[in-house]
Protein backbone atom coordinates (compact mmCIF):
# COMPACT_ATOMS: atom_id res chain seq x y z
CA UNK A 1 0.00 0.00 0.00
CA UNK A 2 2.77 2.12 1.03
CA UNK A 3 4.68 1.33 -2.05
CA UNK A 4 1.52 2.21 -4.45
CA UNK A 5 0.63 5.57 -2.74
CA UNK A 6 4.49 6.73 -3.22
CA UNK A 7 4.04 6.04 -6.56
CA UNK A 8 0.72 7.42 -7.70
CA UNK A 9 1.98 10.59 -6.12
CA UNK A 10 5.17 10.81 -8.12
CA UNK A 11 3.50 9.59 -11.20
CA UNK A 12 0.28 10.62 -11.29
CA UNK A 13 -0.71 10.15 -15.02
CA UNK A 14 0.92 6.41 -14.50
CA UNK A 15 -1.23 3.88 -16.74
CA UNK A 16 1.16 0.40 -17.18
CA UNK A 17 -1.79 -1.13 -19.35
CA UNK A 18 -5.81 -1.43 -17.79
CA UNK A 19 -4.82 -4.80 -16.01
CA UNK A 20 -1.61 -2.86 -13.53
CA UNK A 21 -3.70 0.34 -13.13
CA UNK A 22 -1.78 1.87 -9.89
CA UNK A 23 -5.32 3.52 -8.97
CA UNK A 24 -7.06 0.29 -9.23
CA UNK A 25 -4.46 -1.45 -7.31
CA UNK A 26 -4.64 1.14 -4.32
CA UNK A 27 -8.47 1.30 -4.54
CA UNK A 28 -8.79 -2.14 -4.05
CA UNK A 29 -6.09 -2.50 -1.29
CA UNK A 30 -8.02 0.03 0.43
CA UNK A 31 -11.53 -1.83 -0.01
CA UNK A 32 -9.67 -4.82 1.35
CA UNK A 33 -8.85 -3.18 4.69
CA UNK A 34 -12.21 -1.32 5.03
CA UNK A 35 -10.64 2.10 4.10
CA UNK A 36 -14.20 2.69 1.74
CA UNK A 37 -13.46 6.93 1.82
CA UNK A 38 -10.00 6.49 0.51
CA UNK A 39 -10.95 3.62 -2.41
CA UNK A 40 -13.16 5.95 -3.60
CA UNK A 41 -10.66 8.91 -4.29
CA UNK A 42 -8.85 6.31 -5.71
CA UNK A 43 -11.22 4.43 -8.12
CA UNK A 44 -12.26 7.50 -9.22
CA UNK A 45 -8.71 8.43 -10.77
CA UNK A 46 -8.83 5.25 -11.98
CA UNK A 47 -11.80 5.62 -14.41
CA UNK A 48 -10.49 9.00 -15.33
CA UNK A 49 -7.29 7.20 -16.65
CA UNK A 50 -9.12 4.27 -18.26
CA UNK A 51 -12.74 4.36 -18.38
CA UNK A 52 -13.49 1.22 -20.44
CA UNK A 53 -11.69 -1.30 -17.34
CA UNK A 54 -14.62 -2.95 -15.75
CA UNK A 55 -12.84 -3.84 -11.98
CA UNK A 56 -12.22 0.01 -10.59
CA UNK A 57 -16.53 0.99 -11.40
CA UNK A 58 -17.37 -2.57 -9.16
CA UNK A 59 -14.48 -1.78 -6.64
CA UNK A 60 -15.99 2.21 -6.49
CA UNK A 61 -19.82 0.65 -6.14
CA UNK A 62 -18.46 -1.09 -3.46
CA UNK A 63 -17.31 1.43 -1.69
CA UNK A 64 -20.22 3.24 -2.11
CA UNK A 65 -21.87 1.27 -1.07
CA UNK A 66 -20.69 0.23 2.24
CA UNK A 67 -20.39 3.72 2.84
CA UNK A 68 -23.98 3.90 2.33
CA UNK A 69 -24.49 6.07 -0.49
CA UNK A 70 -26.90 4.41 -2.84
CA UNK A 71 -27.66 6.62 -5.27
CA UNK A 72 -24.20 7.61 -6.31
CA UNK A 73 -23.60 3.54 -6.67
CA UNK A 74 -26.14 2.94 -9.19
CA UNK A 75 -25.13 6.13 -10.72
CA UNK A 76 -21.59 4.33 -11.34
CA UNK A 77 -22.87 0.95 -12.37
CA UNK A 78 -24.81 2.34 -14.89
CA UNK A 79 -21.75 4.15 -16.45
CA UNK A 80 -19.97 0.77 -16.22
CA UNK A 81 -18.49 -0.58 -19.44
CA UNK A 82 -20.73 -3.52 -20.00
CA UNK A 83 -18.54 -5.63 -22.06
CA UNK A 84 -16.46 -7.76 -19.62
CA UNK A 85 -19.39 -8.65 -17.71
CA UNK A 86 -22.67 -7.84 -16.85
CA UNK A 87 -23.73 -10.25 -14.82
CA UNK A 88 -20.86 -8.62 -11.54
CA UNK A 89 -22.79 -5.27 -12.86
CA UNK A 90 -26.29 -6.64 -11.79
CA UNK A 91 -25.42 -8.40 -9.10
CA UNK A 92 -24.51 -4.71 -7.76
CA UNK A 93 -28.15 -3.45 -8.94
CA UNK A 94 -29.64 -6.21 -7.15
CA UNK A 95 -27.76 -5.18 -4.14
CA UNK A 96 -28.23 -1.66 -4.38
CA UNK A 97 -32.12 -2.50 -4.92
CA UNK A 98 -31.97 -4.26 -1.90
CA UNK A 99 -30.17 -1.79 0.58
CA UNK A 100 -32.97 0.87 -0.70
CA UNK A 101 -35.63 -0.96 -0.21
CA UNK A 102 -36.80 -0.46 -4.11
CA UNK A 103 -38.92 -3.76 -4.22
CA UNK A 104 -39.81 -2.47 -8.24
CA UNK A 105 -36.03 -2.30 -8.72
CA UNK A 106 -35.52 -6.08 -6.57
CA UNK A 107 -38.06 -7.61 -8.84
CA UNK A 108 -36.30 -6.63 -11.71
CA UNK A 109 -32.83 -7.41 -11.26
CA UNK A 110 -33.59 -10.36 -9.86
CA UNK A 111 -35.32 -11.32 -13.35
CA UNK A 112 -32.55 -10.39 -14.98
CA UNK A 113 -30.16 -12.53 -12.79
CA UNK A 114 -32.59 -15.37 -12.91
CA UNK A 115 -32.28 -15.37 -16.56
CA UNK A 116 -28.35 -16.11 -16.86
CA UNK A 117 -28.92 -19.57 -15.93
CA UNK A 118 -25.76 -20.42 -16.80
CA UNK A 119 -23.88 -17.99 -14.55
CA UNK A 120 -22.77 -19.13 -11.21
CA UNK A 121 -22.66 -15.98 -9.63
CA UNK A 122 -25.93 -14.90 -10.45
CA UNK A 123 -27.58 -17.96 -8.99
CA UNK A 124 -25.52 -17.53 -6.07
CA UNK A 125 -26.87 -13.95 -5.62
CA UNK A 126 -30.36 -15.59 -5.53
CA UNK A 127 -29.93 -18.21 -3.50
CA UNK A 128 -28.32 -15.75 -0.70
CA UNK A 129 -31.64 -13.66 -1.38
CA UNK A 130 -33.73 -16.63 -0.63
CA UNK A 131 -31.68 -18.00 2.73
CA UNK A 132 -32.60 -14.16 3.65
CA UNK A 133 -35.74 -14.97 4.39
CA UNK A 134 -35.27 -18.31 5.05
CA UNK A 135 -36.33 -20.08 1.86
CA UNK A 136 -33.79 -22.77 2.77
CA UNK A 137 -34.72 -25.62 0.37
CA UNK A 138 -34.98 -23.06 -2.40
CA UNK A 139 -31.50 -21.42 -1.64
CA UNK A 140 -29.70 -24.92 -1.29
CA UNK A 141 -31.32 -25.71 -4.73
CA UNK A 142 -29.97 -22.35 -6.40
CA UNK A 143 -26.39 -23.12 -4.45
CA UNK A 144 -26.34 -26.33 -6.11
CA UNK A 145 -26.95 -25.12 -9.55
CA UNK A 146 -24.68 -21.74 -8.94
CA UNK A 147 -21.53 -24.89 -8.35
CA UNK A 148 -23.04 -26.71 -11.21
CA UNK A 149 -23.29 -23.73 -13.51
CA UNK A 150 -19.09 -22.19 -12.23
CA UNK A 151 -18.08 -25.97 -13.14
CA UNK A 152 -19.32 -26.17 -16.55
CA UNK A 153 -17.92 -22.94 -17.25
CA UNK A 154 -14.24 -23.98 -15.61
CA UNK A 155 -14.22 -21.25 -12.91
CA UNK A 156 -14.12 -23.81 -9.80
CA UNK A 157 -12.79 -20.51 -7.94
CA UNK A 158 -16.88 -19.42 -8.20
CA UNK A 159 -17.92 -23.20 -7.47
CA UNK A 160 -15.87 -23.23 -4.28
CA UNK A 161 -16.69 -19.76 -3.14
CA UNK A 162 -20.21 -20.62 -3.58
CA UNK A 163 -19.23 -23.61 -1.53
CA UNK A 164 -18.32 -21.97 1.21
CA UNK A 165 -21.13 -19.08 1.34
CA UNK A 166 -23.37 -22.41 1.59
CA UNK A 167 -21.44 -24.32 4.40
CA UNK A 168 -21.54 -21.32 6.56
CA UNK A 169 -25.09 -20.85 5.87
CA UNK A 170 -25.84 -24.44 6.56
CA UNK A 171 -23.58 -24.58 10.01
CA UNK A 172 -25.52 -21.14 11.09
CA UNK A 173 -28.89 -22.54 10.47
CA UNK A 174 -28.16 -25.30 11.98
CA UNK A 175 -27.37 -28.49 9.76
CA UNK A 176 -23.95 -29.67 10.65
CA UNK A 177 -23.95 -32.90 8.53
CA UNK A 178 -24.36 -30.25 5.12
CA UNK A 179 -21.98 -27.98 6.08
CA UNK A 180 -19.39 -30.49 6.83
CA UNK A 181 -19.95 -31.57 2.96
CA UNK A 182 -19.91 -28.38 1.32
CA UNK A 183 -16.91 -27.49 2.84
CA UNK A 184 -15.33 -30.96 2.00
CA UNK A 185 -16.22 -30.43 -1.89
CA UNK A 186 -15.04 -26.94 -1.41
CA UNK A 187 -11.09 -27.75 -0.74
CA UNK A 188 -11.92 -30.46 -3.42
CA UNK A 189 -12.52 -27.83 -5.85
CA UNK A 190 -10.16 -25.05 -5.31
CA UNK A 191 -7.68 -25.63 -2.43
CA UNK A 192 -7.01 -22.01 -2.48
CA UNK A 193 -6.47 -19.09 0.02
CA UNK A 194 -9.94 -18.17 0.09
CA UNK A 195 -11.88 -21.17 -0.01
CA UNK A 196 -9.32 -22.20 2.43
CA UNK A 197 -10.34 -19.73 5.20
CA UNK A 198 -14.23 -20.12 4.27
CA UNK A 199 -13.82 -23.98 4.93
CA UNK A 200 -11.80 -23.69 7.64
CA UNK A 201 -14.53 -20.58 9.47
CA UNK A 202 -17.26 -23.69 8.58
CA UNK A 203 -15.37 -26.13 10.26
CA UNK A 204 -14.90 -23.81 13.13
CA UNK A 205 -18.29 -23.28 13.19
CA UNK A 206 -18.98 -27.20 13.85
CA UNK A 207 -16.41 -27.67 16.40
CA UNK A 208 -14.12 -29.38 14.51
CA UNK A 209 -10.80 -28.11 15.67
CA UNK A 210 -8.44 -30.21 13.78
CA UNK A 211 -9.35 -29.58 10.26
CA UNK A 212 -10.43 -25.70 10.89
CA UNK A 213 -6.64 -26.17 12.72
CA UNK A 214 -4.62 -27.90 10.10
CA UNK A 215 -6.44 -25.13 7.29
CA UNK A 216 -5.33 -22.28 9.78
CA UNK A 217 -1.62 -23.91 10.55
CA UNK A 218 -0.99 -24.34 6.46
CA UNK A 219 -2.11 -21.00 5.70
CA UNK A 220 0.29 -19.17 7.90
CA UNK A 221 3.38 -21.50 7.04
CA UNK A 222 2.41 -20.36 3.40
CA UNK A 223 1.06 -16.58 3.66
CA UNK A 224 3.77 -15.57 6.60
CA UNK A 225 3.10 -11.95 5.85
CA UNK A 226 -0.49 -12.32 5.36
CA UNK A 227 -1.76 -9.36 7.87
CA UNK A 228 -5.50 -9.91 7.29
CA UNK A 229 -4.77 -13.94 7.61
CA UNK A 230 -2.19 -13.28 11.38
CA UNK A 231 -4.80 -10.44 12.80
CA UNK A 232 -7.94 -11.31 11.39
CA UNK A 233 -9.14 -14.32 10.35
CA UNK A 234 -6.56 -16.62 12.59
CA UNK A 235 -7.82 -15.20 15.58
CA UNK A 236 -11.47 -15.30 14.19
CA UNK A 237 -11.41 -19.40 13.60
CA UNK A 238 -9.29 -20.18 16.39
CA UNK A 239 -11.86 -18.26 19.04
CA UNK A 240 -14.92 -20.03 16.94
CA UNK A 241 -13.12 -23.68 17.12
CA UNK A 242 -13.20 -23.02 21.00
CA UNK A 243 -16.56 -21.50 21.43
CA UNK A 244 -18.31 -24.50 19.64
CA UNK A 245 -15.79 -27.13 21.19
CA UNK A 246 -17.25 -25.53 24.59
CA UNK A 247 -13.07 -25.22 26.20
CA UNK A 248 -12.10 -22.63 27.58
CA UNK A 249 -12.42 -19.24 25.64
CA UNK A 250 -9.41 -17.33 24.65
CA UNK A 251 -9.41 -13.50 24.87
CA UNK A 252 -12.82 -12.57 23.15
CA UNK A 253 -11.33 -8.49 22.24
CA UNK A 254 -9.63 -8.01 18.74
CA UNK A 255 -6.79 -7.12 18.32
CA UNK A 256 -5.73 -3.20 16.94
CA UNK A 257 -4.85 -4.24 13.43
CA UNK A 258 -7.39 -7.13 13.44
CA UNK A 259 -10.19 -4.55 14.35
CA UNK A 260 -9.21 -2.00 11.56
CA UNK A 261 -9.26 -5.05 9.17
CA UNK A 262 -12.43 -6.21 10.19
CA UNK A 263 -14.82 -4.58 7.73
CA UNK A 264 -12.65 -5.12 4.98
CA UNK A 265 -13.76 -7.26 1.49
CA UNK A 266 -14.07 -10.92 3.16
CA UNK A 267 -11.24 -13.51 0.75
CA UNK A 268 -14.21 -15.55 0.44
CA UNK A 269 -17.31 -15.34 -1.23
CA UNK A 270 -19.20 -14.12 -4.08
CA UNK A 271 -21.99 -11.87 -3.79
CA UNK A 272 -21.12 -9.41 -0.73
CA UNK A 273 -18.57 -6.98 0.14
CA UNK A 274 -18.09 -8.76 3.40
CA UNK A 275 -20.68 -10.84 5.53
CA UNK A 276 -18.78 -9.64 8.62
CA UNK A 277 -18.21 -13.13 9.86
CA UNK A 278 -15.74 -11.69 12.30
CA UNK A 279 -17.63 -9.72 13.78
CA UNK A 280 -21.05 -11.94 14.25
CA UNK A 281 -19.11 -15.09 15.63
CA UNK A 282 -17.70 -12.70 18.23
CA UNK A 283 -21.12 -11.78 18.77
CA UNK A 284 -21.75 -15.08 19.77
CA UNK A 285 -18.49 -15.56 22.07
CA UNK A 286 -19.97 -13.02 23.67
CA UNK A 287 -23.00 -14.58 24.59
CA UNK A 288 -21.36 -17.79 24.95
CA UNK A 289 -19.48 -15.95 27.79
CA UNK A 290 -22.43 -14.61 29.21
CA UNK A 291 -21.14 -10.85 27.89
CA UNK A 292 -24.92 -9.83 26.62
CA UNK A 293 -24.06 -6.18 26.59
CA UNK A 294 -20.86 -6.67 24.57
CA UNK A 295 -22.66 -9.22 22.16
CA UNK A 296 -25.34 -6.34 21.61
CA UNK A 297 -22.72 -4.14 20.32
CA UNK A 298 -21.12 -6.85 17.89
CA UNK A 299 -24.26 -7.47 16.39
CA UNK A 300 -25.67 -3.89 16.12
CA UNK A 301 -22.08 -3.04 14.27
CA UNK A 302 -23.05 -5.46 11.77
CA UNK A 303 -26.79 -4.19 11.34
CA UNK A 304 -25.14 -0.83 11.48
CA UNK A 305 -22.87 -1.99 8.52
CA UNK A 306 -25.64 -3.36 5.90
CA UNK A 307 -23.87 -1.60 3.00
CA UNK A 308 -21.02 -3.68 3.51
CA UNK A 309 -23.40 -6.91 4.34
CA UNK A 310 -25.72 -6.57 2.01
CA UNK A 311 -28.13 -9.89 2.13
CA UNK A 312 -25.72 -11.76 3.90
CA UNK A 313 -27.62 -14.47 6.38
CA UNK A 314 -25.50 -12.61 8.92
CA UNK A 315 -27.80 -9.76 8.44
CA UNK A 316 -30.84 -11.24 9.25
CA UNK A 317 -29.22 -13.25 12.04
CA UNK A 318 -27.77 -10.25 14.08
CA UNK A 319 -31.68 -9.53 14.82
CA UNK A 320 -32.06 -12.86 16.50
CA UNK A 321 -28.35 -12.60 17.88
CA UNK A 322 -29.10 -8.85 19.22
CA UNK A 323 -32.50 -10.85 20.60
CA UNK A 324 -30.55 -13.22 22.68
CA UNK A 325 -28.02 -10.30 23.87
CA UNK A 326 -31.20 -8.69 25.03
CA UNK A 327 -32.39 -11.50 26.80
CA UNK A 328 -29.08 -12.25 28.44
CA UNK A 329 -28.95 -8.57 29.86
CA UNK A 330 -32.34 -8.52 31.04
CA UNK A 331 -31.43 -11.96 33.21
CA UNK A 332 -28.45 -9.56 34.83
CA UNK A 333 -30.40 -6.48 35.46
CA UNK A 334 -33.16 -5.78 37.99
CA UNK A 335 -36.43 -3.44 38.01
CA UNK A 336 -37.22 -1.03 34.98
CA UNK A 337 -33.81 -1.63 33.78
CA UNK A 338 -34.62 -5.51 32.88
CA UNK A 339 -37.48 -4.51 32.01
CA UNK A 340 -36.37 -2.13 29.50
CA UNK A 341 -33.88 -4.81 27.83
CA UNK A 342 -36.55 -7.26 27.75
CA UNK A 343 -38.69 -5.39 25.78
CA UNK A 344 -35.52 -4.54 23.49
CA UNK A 345 -35.25 -7.79 23.28
CA UNK A 346 -38.53 -8.94 22.57
CA UNK A 347 -38.63 -6.38 19.85
CA UNK A 348 -35.15 -8.03 17.64
CA UNK A 349 -36.82 -11.04 18.38
CA UNK A 350 -39.82 -9.69 16.19
CA UNK A 351 -37.65 -8.38 13.93
CA UNK A 352 -35.89 -11.39 12.77
CA UNK A 353 -39.32 -13.51 12.67
CA UNK A 354 -41.10 -10.82 10.55
CA UNK A 355 -38.28 -11.20 8.21
CA UNK A 356 -38.77 -14.60 8.37
CA UNK A 357 -42.41 -14.52 7.90
CA UNK A 358 -42.17 -17.39 4.90
CA UNK A 359 -39.33 -19.55 6.10
CA UNK A 360 -39.34 -23.09 6.02
CA UNK A 361 -40.53 -24.25 8.95
CA UNK A 362 -38.12 -26.51 9.83
CA UNK A 363 -35.06 -24.95 10.13
CA UNK A 364 -33.32 -25.81 13.26
CA UNK A 365 -32.50 -21.88 14.53
CA UNK A 366 -35.88 -20.50 13.43
CA UNK A 367 -37.51 -23.62 15.59
CA UNK A 368 -35.40 -22.72 18.66
CA UNK A 369 -36.00 -18.35 17.82
CA UNK A 370 -39.41 -19.22 17.78
CA UNK A 371 -39.50 -21.19 21.41
CA UNK A 372 -37.02 -18.27 23.04
CA UNK A 373 -39.37 -15.76 22.22
CA UNK A 374 -42.49 -17.57 23.56
CA UNK A 375 -40.56 -17.85 27.00
CA UNK A 376 -39.87 -14.45 26.42
CA UNK A 377 -43.60 -12.95 26.38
Amino acid sequence: MDALEELVQSYPRLQEGMEANPYAMLGGLYEMHGMYVEAVDETRQAIQIVPDHLPPFLILADALLALGRIDEAHQVLGKAPTGMGPVLIHVRLYASAFLAKDSSGLAQEAAWLRSQIQSGTSLAMLSQAEAYTGRLREAQELSRRSVEAAIRGDRPDIAADSLCDAALREASFGDPQRAKQYAAEALKLAPFYGPQIGAALAFAFLGDASRAEALVHDLEKNHPLDSRLHYLWAPTIRLQTAVAGRSSVPDIEPTEMGSAMELGRSPFGRVAISCLYPVYLRGQAYLAAGKGSAAAAEFTKILDHIGIVWNCSTGVLAHLGLGRAYALESRSLHGADADAARVRALAAYKDFLTLWKDADPDIPILMQAKAEYAKLQ
